[in-house]
């Protein structure tokens, strides 16, 4: 389990920073909290151990810190939706309403796609892995910033 602590903590960070309603909107900017909480597993799991950590342990870390986020976050926004329910459908309806000539078969399926579970899943779907990739490219980057430097004899001098 402490090996999976710094993902866990990450993962916790970007599923709560991109599920918060205004602050979320940061994630619009290439992923900022995605690929900042990747970075935040790899320092803490860099302070965790004197040694330098390795590119593929960090790479695993902030795949699963962005899987672990996805999930946090899509879970919410579904929460979110579920309590906001007749708000949602009233803005789908005054959209829906404002397109002309559209077949009643097409628009009963976005209305029940929008509104229904299947909304969730396909939110899951498409969260989790894009949160997991740009997790994994935070803690990527997180190595360049945060792994200790190795002497020639072995041992672990300052980060520069």
């Amino acid at each position: 389990m402490a090996r999976f602590q710094p993902a866990l903590l990450g993962g916790l960070f970007i599923g709560v920073l991109s599920a918060l309603p205004i602050i979320g909107f940061a994630n619009a900017c290439c992923c900022l909290w995605v690929i900042t909480g990747g970075m935040l597993t790899v320092y803490l799991e860099q302070q965790a151990t004197p040694k330098p950590i390795e590119t593929s342990s960090a790479a695993l870390s902030g795949l699963i810190a962005g899987a672990v986020g996805g999930l946090i976050s899509s879970l919410a926004s579904v929460l979110t939706l579920r309590l906001t329910g007749g708000v949602q459908q009233d803005a789908i309806e005054q959209a829906l309403s404002n397109i002309p000539n559209m077949p009643p078969e097409t628009m009963e399926m976005i209305r029940g796609f929008a509104i229904g579970p299947s909304l969730a899943l396909v939110m899951v779907a498409i969260t989790v892995p894009l949160y997991a990739v740009f997790g994994m490219l935070g803690a990527l980057l997180g190595t360049a910033f945060f792994r200790k430097k190795a002497t020639p004899d072995g041992m672990v001098g300052p980060t520069a």
